[in-house]
């Protein structure tokens, strides 16, 4: 039996609305989710700001080391250099089953190198898998160019989460140093913070939209050797600089917050 004046047992509640936006206990909740992820991959990675460490020693650790850069440069370089050796001068195609093959191969190596020295896997195998996955989108359409579409793909949804997480405020950068600094969310009512972590993030973005802008018209052209040779030029000689910058500025930030 109901109150008189009070609306019915069945009456529809505002809670019951499924267009409405999530309570803020609930926003906060999948936001912290998401920063226990980022800042879990970078401390993996050896991004942590907290741990007083050359800024050499982070960029190398994050690059994976000698073998992270091997597993990271050779597979593709591989890729390029058969490729183009075998190009035949009339059609500018060259031998894509061989050239493929030696790639995945190496990545496959590498793989099995880790898994005989019981060493961490994460990046042999995501690489594996990565071309792989283009190695067949290359096979399966006969074109050498497509072996770089899985890459394109990544840049441009990096680019576009990284954007649209500066403009709404919820920087991933700042999500990531936010679990590592053990601060959660909080940085978000710092403006200092709120404006460096934007910062950062933008530039992030621009990273992976310039590797988009610069290789799209390559591929588009079928110049596979221009377009591979630019995927390791904008690789890590970009990331390393950029991981460094962030780094160093993400340090100075808390320092002189600190103070």
């Amino acid at each position: 039996m109901s109150t008189p004046g009070a609306a019915p047992d069945d009456a529809p509640r505002p809670d019951d609305d499924p267009l409405r936006p999530p309570p803020a206990s609930e926003a906060t909740s999948a936001s912290e989710l998401l920063s226990q992820a980022l800042g879990g991959a970078a401390r993996r990675a050896g991004l942590d700001p907290a741990q007083e460490k050359t800024t050499g020693h982070v960029v190398w650790a994050a690059m994976g080391g000698w073998r992270g850069v091997l597993e990271s440069v050779l597979p593709g370089l591989v890729f390029i250099l058969v490729f183009t050796l075998t190009m035949d001068p009339e059609t500018r195609e060259g031998d894509l089953w061989l050239s493929l093959g030696l790639s995945v191969g190496i990545a496959a190596l590498f793989t099995i190198v880790r898994l005989v020295q019981r060493s961490t896997l994460t990046a042999a195998v995501g690489g594996l898998v990565a071309t792989a996955a283009a190695a067949a989108l290359a096979l399966l359409t006969g074109r050498g160019q497509d072996n770089f579409v899985p890459g394109l793909i990544t840049n441009a949804v990096y680019g576009t989460g990284m954007l649209v997480s500066a403009l709404i405020g919820w920087s991933i950068i700042g999500l990531a140093v936010g679990f590592l600094m053990n601060e959660g969310t909080a940085w978000r009512r710092d403006p200092r913070k709120r404006r460096v972590f934007f910062w950062l993030t933008i530039a992030w973005a621009a990273l992976f939209f310039a590797r988009l802008a610069v290789q799209l018209p390559f591929y588009l052209s079928g110049d596979v050797t221009t377009l591979g040779t630019l995927k390791l030029v904008m690789g890590l000689p970009l990331f390393a600089p950029l991981v460094a910058v962030t780094w160093l500025t993400v340090r100075a930030l808390y320092r002189r917050t600190a103070d």
